[in-house]
């Protein structure tokens, strides 16, 4: 088990950075909750500085994983548009040395933040490597 946090998703270049750090796993209320991570996205820019506290569940995990196949397949993603967390868009740049990255907060806030990165081929090796040490660090099951 971790004890310290694990960037999930880690965006950054040129000044800017969108981060989705995982804290640690929540406790289930009853044995027919799904387990839940703790994380927040943290948005660093020379213009916007914030972040946002979020859960994610066994099934947001998963389709961070298709999102991952998606995007390194040089198509646009959309992760967990229209759930109940903060969404999460990338979009290539024409050249696809950059992307745009865009965290809507649907629910609290009612915030939208765009940032713009570059994206190297090998950003997808470590995206990868994060998503099983999350996997491994915190095991979770369904409710």
């Amino acid at each position: 088990m971790a004890e310290d946090p694990i960037d999930l998703i880690r965006l950054e270049g040129d000044g800017n950075s969108v981060v989705l750090r995982i804290a640690g796993k929540e406790e289930r209320r009853s044995p027919t909750e799904a387990d839940a991570l703790v994380g927040e996205f943290l948005i660093d820019t020379p213009f916007v500085r914030g972040t946002l506290k979020t859960w994610l569940f066994p099934e947001d995990l998963r389709l961070w994983q298709q999102a991952l196949d998606s995007l390194d397949a040089g198509q646009d993603i959309a992760w967990c548009e229209g759930r109940r967390i903060p969404w999460l868009f990338i979009g290539l740049d024409e050249d696809e040395d950059r992307c745009r990255v865009t965290i809507k907060d649907h629910s609290a806030s009612l915030t939208t933040v765009t940032v713009t990165v570059p994206l190297a081929d090998a950003w997808f090796d470590d995206a990868y490597r994060r998503l099983d040490s999350v996997w491994e660090a915190w095991p979770m099951t369904e409710g």
